[in-house]
């Protein structure tokens, strides 16, 4: 009955402001996550930071010269000046030797710069609309109204909608431009067309997050969705749903206590979910990469091992000494090793002595197999001499696939001996 009680509460009247700014936040975060990951795919993460900073201009001229605080206004005025913005890194960057780290950088800090001056003379002007508009600088969600979430909803859907409608030519010019325009597309156009998608999601982000903090939330949804998957259309979702989440627990916690600003608790959970992300991803997080190294490793170990017994046991066709064993190899953790095949039942041990199964040799038979391919590989298409292949082999031998390896029989002719005159055997 209580939590009957307080979800009916949170439905209320009273809770109508709550509502309405959680749905602002949570729109406005989904569209900066969905149009962020192809910043961060172009590896333009500082690209978010100079529109954030070089709407600043916009919003105030827009002001300037209407004298209402509108959110369509703003969101004109703020988008032109970023457009100018990117307009001029991409001119400057074409026309100068100057790097593009110190490209941005000074525009950040010139919009940025005359923006502040602008918002100055506004505050000192007397005029009474002016109150609120530093709120800008760090945001403030609470001042959304119906109406603007309505506008910002129209722009999340056209976005959405955009995003979907042109995800293969923006996927490709971020990571092969050359390819992109080699295969007819018009890459000038989609890299302006992907700026005013960014340059608008900005403009209306600034409003629940402000102008410092709009960067976060462009670039990091997508840089915790890049650790959940390689698929492109999976990470837009992710990042737009994180992000969007996020948004909406944000207003919430900063809705629980006074001095509790929306923006950065915003950027708060969001980074929290990136770093859950960072951690803990299914194929590429932390967790999951040490495990994965973990297992080549063992893998590595468990073959190098086999490798021996087969060799020192003549093919497995007779028992050998473990103390022999010990002799041929430097692994640290041979005797962890050799429990361990034991365990999976591909050697025995008995009184000292090594014995070799039958599928024990066969997975030594592999590895010894790739290793002689490969050393023929690089002899006959490196032409790397006889004493220059071992170590090279030695190492990929691990990791041939089955598929490369038919491939690498074909290729060769089935050879039947390495460079080295030693046998492959098959």
């Amino acid at each position: 009955m209580i939590f009957l009680q307080s979800i009916s509460t949170l439905f209320s009247n009273d809770y109508y402001t709550f509502w309405v700014v959680a749905a602002g936040a949570g729109i406005i975060c989904f569209a900066a996550g969905t149009v962020g990951t192809f910043s961060y795919l172009r590896k333009r993460a500082l690209l978010g930071d100079v529109i954030s900073h070089a709407v600043l201009p916009g919003v105030v001229i827009s002001f300037m010269l209407t004298g209402v605080k509108d959110s369509l206004y703003f969101l004109t005025g703020a988008t032109i000046s970023g457009l100018i913005s990117i307009a001029i890194v991409d001119y400057v960057q074409s026309k100068s030797k100057l790097k593009p780290d110190t490209i941005l950088a000074l525009t950040l800090s010139v919009f940025f710069g005359v923006g502040i001056v602008l918002l100055t003379k506004i505050q000192h002007s007397g005029n009474g609309a002016q109150s609120g508009l530093d709120s800008f600088l760090f945001g403030k969600a609470a001042s959304m109204s119906l109406h603007d979430v309505t506008l910002f909803s129209i722009i999340a859907i056209i976005n959405t909608i955009c995003i979907v409608l042109f995800i293969r030519p923006f996927s490709l010019i971020s990571f092969d431009e050359e390819y992109a325009k080699g295969i007819g597309f018009n890459v000038k156009f989609i890299k302006y067309f992907l700026a005013m998608l960014t340059v608008i999601t900005v403009s209306i982000g600034i409003q629940s997050v402000g102008i410092v903090l709009m960067a976060a939330l462009l670039i990091t949804p997508a840089s915790g969705a890049r650790f959940l998957t390689n698929a492109i259309p999976k990470m837009i979702f992710y990042a737009g749903f994180f992000a969007c989440i996020s948004g909406i627990i944000g207003v919430f916690i900063s809705s629980t206590g006074t001095s509790m600003p929306t923006g950065p608790w915003i950027v708060v959970v969001l980074s929290s979910f990136t770093l859950l992300a960072i951690f803990f991803g299914k194929e590429k997080g932390i967790f999951a990469r040490m495990q994965t190294r973990k297992s080549n490793q063992i893998k590595i170990n468990n073959e190098n091992i086999l490798k021996i017994v087969y060799k020192t046991s003549k093919e497995g066709t007779i028992s050998v000494p473990i103390q022999d064993i010990f002799k041929e190899s430097s692994d640290k953790s041979i005797r962890l090793t050799l429990k361990r095949l034991e365990k999976n039942n591909i050697i025995s041990r008995v009184k000292g002595m090594i014995f070799l199964h039958e599928n024990g040799k066969i997975a030594a038979r592999e590895v010894i197999r790739k290793h002689r391919l490969w050393e023929i590989y690089l002899s006959k298409y490196f032409q790397l001499e006889a004493d220059h292949l071992h170590d090279d082999a030695e190492g990929i031998e691990h990791i041939i696939t089955p598929e490369i390896e038919k491939h690498l029989i074909t290729l060769l002719d089935r050879p039947e001996k390495d460079p080295h005159q030693s046998e492959i055997p098959y």
